[in-house]
């Protein structure tokens, strides 16, 4: 269920000026939903993961390896070179022996993201004089996030020399509690204008964090009656603080006598105030808000509606657009999303019912791994359909 509310009156007075009616209200609403199910697949002729993993590994030593790129030296995708303890070759250029490595692999990804973010809210709303409406919101988020990739490399046309294939799945599993505050007036100084005006504050989670990542592979020749290798890194639990950024939103409404809506909102994000903080085990996370800062910057988002009414039933319709986030020179610099929305609905003195549709579009580059210069990047075109149907009802009428 994405939404589900009810509203209450708890002081109805008949006056014209000052305090008119007070409100109280509970809603949950459903307000992100991560599922995703995406492949990506190619024949790699200049870069492997195991590139990668030789970049985190090259200055260290044997016992010093990054724990990301243990797994791959324990199961032979890397190894010291044969002159060096600290410098580091991959099976493709069997581990230094040649000058160049020999790529041409198969290369398939299967990405699987679960979950969602819902918010409790709890809300108080006055109106003053039929002019002036102010509310406030307690809003309680839940984060509930499950994602899981599987990184196959395989020479399918046997041109890698004693390499067979390796997959890699990395895991991870996150569940948060946030906390929020919303604040709002509609001001309607004419009877067919209304004028919004809201401020969120940043939302504060508490998020704890598991994760874990494996891999196992297979070569063409056998050492010690052995040509495979497995290797898992055990789950690493974390606990932290994330901080998002404050909202801040304005926007009008044309009422066109009891026909019709018009409305427009515009709402400012500064992303690169959010910041990690507080971790259980001492983590300063200095450089990931230092990143945060280089990478993203302030969006504009931008939503416009229209309802026309026909007797009891009412046609509506939108468009949103959410800006980008991320600074130039990012690789998703472009990143933007539009969404388009339909929708009819009945009305009846003491219930209603509305069929809704919205569908998001949105287009991002997606890198593997870290590879510059070899690795380009996939294109990945999401679509998101969105069917929703609301029946309400008031009591007492």
């Amino acid at each position: 269920m994405g939404q589900i509310g009810i509203v209450s009156n708890i002081l109805s007075t008949n006056k014209e000026k000052g305090l008119v009616n007070l409100n109280i209200a509970y809603s949950y609403n459903r307000t992100n939903n991560f599922t995703e199910n995406i492949t990506i697949s190619g024949i790699s002729n200049n870069s492997s993961m195991a590139d990668y993993w030789v970049s985190r590994a090259n200055g260290k030593s044997t016992l010093d390896i990054p724990l990301d790129a243990l797994p791959a030296y324990q199961t032979y995708l890397i190894d010291t070179l044969p002159t060096s303890n600290t410098l580091y070759g991959t099976t493709f250029s069997r581990y230094g022996a040649n000058s160049f490595s020999t790529y041409g692999q198969e290369i398939k990804r299967v990405i699987t993201n679960v979950g969602y973010t819902g918010e409790h809210a709890f809300s108080i709303g006055a109106n003053f004089s039929n002019m002036f409406y102010f509310g406030t919101t307690l809003a309680i988020s839940r984060l509930n996030y499950t994602g899981h990739l599987e990184h196959l490399e395989s020479d399918v046309n046997n041109v890698i020399y004693d390499f067979k294939s390796f997959t890699y799945a990395d895991h991870l599993e996150a569940t948060g509690t946030g906390y929020s505050l919303k604040i709002g007036t509609i001001i309607k100084p004419v009877e067919f204008l209304r004028i919004g005006l809201a401020l969120q504050s940043p939302t504060v989670y508490r998020i704890t964090e598991n994760y874990f990542d494996n891999i196992s592979s297979h070569f063409d020749t056998q050492l010690n009656n052995i040509d495979h290798y497995e290797y898992i890194n055990k789950t690493s639990s974390y606990k932290y603080t994330l901080t998002t950024p404050f909202r801040a939103n304005a926007g009008f409404a044309l009422q066109i006598k009891k026909r019709a809506i018009i409305s427009a909102d515009y709402e400012f994000v500064n992303y690169s105030i959010s910041q990690f903080s507080k971790a259980i085990d001492g983590e300063s996370f200095d450089n990931e808000n230092r990143s945060i800062r280089e990478m993203y910057k302030s969006a504009s988002n931008i939503r416009l509606g229209a309802e026309l009414r026909l007797s009891n039933i009412y046609l509506r319709g939108g468009y949103s657009y959410y800006g980008k986030a991320f600074k130039p020179g990012e690789d998703n610099k472009a990143l933007d999303y539009n969404s388009l929305s339909f929708g009819i609905g009945m009305r009846q003195q003491n219930f209603y019912l509305d069929l809704g549709f919205t569908a998001l579009y949105s287009s991002r580059l997606y890198y593997m791994y870290s590879d510059p210069g070899y690795l380009e990047p996939a294109t990945i075109k999401t679509t998101r359909n969105t069917f929703a149907v609301t029946f309400g009802y008031k009591f007492g009428i």
